[in-house]
């Protein structure tokens, strides 16, 4: 059997599906990514409108068609669960229409959407000003090509074999964070608690020579990222060493976050002058186990509430050497920090992964295409 070309409308239907019973509480909500995945909702939802968000059961899809919300990626989501799901009315559900599932397959379709070719399409069919639309009608106008269904499941079948391998990864990697969770509360009962100013100290190494030139700021996720600033003159910028730490107290209450990472490699780095350069000042702590306790959220929060009231919401120096944190003997650091620098490893490792999977789409559905072809010949 060949290849059959269709309109996507031809193989798919709208749905209204209501929440109108409120069978379906505020646990099932969730939202919708740009990574085209399910994702827990950051908003707060109302009780009192939950009546209107839409039912996803499995098998069936919803996307965001707001794109320019969405930078250059469609939002959408596939309900791969086994129970029925909740998402905004503010989004458009789909699913594949019943004289169509002898075509397609919906985890065939999944992975067509995971292409950049469809969010590509969608940017360019979009309409509008201030907002732009990526409308049902033209999602239905998009051209398909089918391969038989036997060679799509064999495709799907690829896909889910090295999506399960990831979860499971993932699913380990959820184990270890769960340990040094554990860890690190089981510390804040037992230990000798020293404030931050007993730890560390600033430093002030200046670029005096210019023998680096490219500058570094902290996110806040507490990594090390390009600046977006701009500047030719960087003789006076702060020098940043293995084991060091780069501070910034400016906008935290803004941001319920602690501005703080640890460079751990030997090639050093510069900053500009308004962050602070700290390091360890006695053999009391570890750097990385002072990190793990600043990439905590309860040391977020209380950031936020330590932060001033200023139009900045700064949390400046003095108050930050002012913060409290369990100190356990270089033994327990020693071995906590082992296991998170083994969380830090598998959680590249399945970053990676989750990237591979996202990657291989477009090959497993140009595989497809091209079996579907050699089967005709």
């Amino acid at each position: 059997m060949a290849l059959t070309k269709h309109k996507l409308g031809e193989l798919i239907y709208e749905i209204t599906r209501k929440n109108d019973t409120q069978e379906y509480g505020i646990n099932y909500v969730r939202g919708v990514s740009n990574t085209k995945e399910i994702m827990p909702t950051k908003a707060d939802v109302d009780p009192e409108v939950i009546h209107k968000f839409y039912i996803i059961m499995p098998n069936e899809f919803i996307y965001n068609p707001r794109t320019t919300r969405m930078g250059d990626k469609v939002g959408l989501a596939y309900n791969d669960t086994d129970i029925p799901l909740l998402f905004t009315f503010n989004n458009i559900a789909f699913g594949i229409k019943e004289s169509a599932k002898k075509i397609i397959l919906p985890d065939y379709l999944y992975i067509f959407f995971n292409r950049s070719e469809f969010d590509r399409y969608a940017i360019v069919n979009s309409w509008g000003s201030a907002t732009e639309l990526f409308t049902f009608e033209e999602m239905c106008d998009m051209d398909i090509d089918l391969p038989p269904l036997s060679v799509q499941q064999k495709y799907v079948n690829i896909y889910k074999a090295m999506l399960e391998n990831q979860r499971c990864y993932e699913r380990g990697l959820e184990d270890l964070k769960l340990t040094i969770d554990a860890l690190l509360d089981s510390f804040k009962k037992k230990s000798t608690r020293r404030n931050v100013g007993d730890l560390l100290e600033e430093i002030d190494e200046r670029n005096t020579d210019n023998t680096y030139n490219e500058v570094f700021g902290v996110n806040i996720t507490k990594q090390f990222m390009p600046s977006v600033a701009s500047s030719k003159d960087v003789h006076n910028y702060k020098i940043v060493r293995n084991n060091q730490f780069v501070y910034s107290g400016m906008q935290t209450g803004r941001d319920e976050c602690i501005r703080i990472a640890l460079l751990d490699n030997e090639d050093s780095l510069i900053v500009s002058p308004a962050y602070s350069v700290l390091q360890v000042k006695n053999d009391y702590v570890i750097p990385e186990y002072v990190q793990m306790w600043f990439s905590r959220s309860e040391m977020d929060r209380l950031g936020w509430f330590l932060s001033d009231a200023s139009i900045r919401s700064n949390l400046d120096l003095p108050r930050f050497f002012e913060i409290e944190i369990p100190v356990p003997t270089k033994e327990e650091q020693s071995a906590l920090v082992s296991i998170y620098q083994a969380y830090t490893l598998r959680r590249k490792i399945n970053e990676r992964l989750t990237e591979q999977i996202k990657k291989i789409c477009p090959v497993l559905i140009k595989g497809s295409l091209e079996e579907g072809e050699q089967n005709d010949l």
